[in-house]
């Protein structure tokens, strides 16, 4: 992590944790739509190549 004048460590430490928080938040809320992804994205494949 660089270091930057003004920026405050324990600050910069918490939004990070923050954000790790939220993008694992949102790959959890993602999850239940993979298997239809996964049959959406087979399907495609079956029509596209002959």
């Amino acid at each position: 992590m660089a270091r930057v004048a003004g920026r405050n460590l324990a600050m910069s430490w918490f939004a990070g944790i923050v954000c790790v928080g939220v993008i694992g938040a949102l790959v959890w809320l993602s999850l239940p739509i993979l298997p239809a992804l996964a049959e959406f994205a087979g399907t495609a494949l079956r029509n596209a190549l002959p």
